[in-house]
């Protein structure tokens, strides 16, 4: 009540609603599964410099499905690799088809 008192709008359509978040859910998800749970980190530090190596890969290299087989900084401006993957995705077989790619970082 406080916050409608003082002019806030609450993002939430409704009362617990799971799909507000769902975007950034799913990236968490996908940054522990392809990263947090493979490594094991020394430190803070060291945490700090595999998530950022992470992040710039995610939006500049790996290749996302529901972005057409582009990256992010391909989509939304911030540069980063278009490959030709879209069109041989095309040849290799229908909607289901999984590409297996390698990581190219470490």
């Amino acid at each position: 009540m406080r916050l409608q008192q003082a002019g806030v709008r609450i993002s939430m359509d409704g009362r617990g609603r799971a799909l507000d978040n769902v975007c950034v859910e799913r990236l968490w998800r996908t940054v522990k599964y392809e990263e947090v749970y493979v490594r094991e980190y020394q430190s803070v530090w060291d945490a700090r410099q595999h998530l950022a190596r992470y992040f710039a890969f995610y939006n500049g290299e790996r290749l996302h499905q529901a972005l057409g087989y582009r990256t992010p900084a391909a989509i939304y401006g911030g540069g980063g690799r278009t490959p030709p993957l879209a069109r041989a995705k095309k040849s290799y077989g229908g909607p289901d088809t999984k590409l297996i790619l390698p990581r190219k970082w470490s």
